[in-house]
């Protein structure tokens, strides 16, 4: 054997240890067989699981008529953490993914800073219904908006980081209507990133849920003709990071 081809072994050998090694850090979130560790909260958007399709097993989420925003929740919490996932959308939906949310028993007030046009931040009063799910956002958008992979604040701020700017042209082009699309999150104390088929797209530093539960959405929908739209999730894992 020729000393170079050696060296392309060693090199091959080498990668596939890393990525065996790096694979051994993330636990799936969803055990393809059923919705054990989820729990339905908000609408009634219907949640089951196609154990047989192509690609592997999935979550699949169907749109209904006159429910408000539908989520699956992990029965747990998240902190530090890089969460993946794969998914395929119906062009007419909206949809997202919630990171370190939250859901009270009880309604609740709460007081959060919030930044002013001008710049300045001042104090916002939010009313968090009771069962309504809040908190973290990563935007699956197939519109011709194309904000896919920006972090929006679920019944409270609103958007924590859009898409509009002329800098952020690549990132509203990473999304893949009609096709499987992976998107990674990564939440380390108060920075935020996210990034889709690789691209990256949002980061931000914030500091007003440090952790929460993990949850699949199923926008309500206003019209005859997105009721019984699909979303598909895969894959979906998570690495927690420890201190």
């Amino acid at each position: 054997m020729s000393t170079l081809r050696l060296a392309a072994l060693l090199v091959f050998a080498l990668v596939a240890v890393s990525s065996a090694v790096a694979e051994e850090g993330f636990t799936p979130l969803f055990n393809g067989e059923n919705l054990d560790g989820w729990v339905q909260r908000g609408g009634e958007a219907t949640y089951e699981v196609d154990a047989d399709a192509d690609g592997g097993p999935q979550i699949v989420g169907t749109s209904v008529a006159s429910t408000p925003n539908s989520f699956l929740c992990t029965d747990r919490d998240y902190g530090d953490f890089v969460l993946e996932f794969e998914v395929l959308v119906d062009s007419s939906l909206n949809s997202g993914v919630q990171f370190r949310s939250q859901c009270f028993d009880e309604p609740q007030t709460v007081k959060l800073e919030v930044d002013g046009p001008d710049g300045e931040s001042k104090e916002q009063t939010y009313k968090i219904p009771a069962g309504r799910v809040h908190g973290y956002q990563c935007e699956i958008d197939p519109s011709d908006r194309a904000w896919s992979g920006g972090v929006y604040d679920e019944a409270r701020r609103g958007w924590l980081y859009d898409l509009k700017a002329d800098n952020r042209a690549e990132a509203r082009s990473a999304f893949k209507v009609g096709e499987w699309n992976h998107y990674r999150i990564e939440c380390v104390g108060d920075h935020i990133e996210t990034t889709v088929n690789g691209v990256p797209v949002a980061h931000l530093h914030d500091d007003v849920t440090p952790e929460g539960f993990i949850a699949l959405q199923v926008h309500s929908v206003g019209s005859p003709e997105q009721v019984g739209k699909q979303i598909r999730w895969r894959n979906i894992r998570i690495q927690e990071i420890e201190e």
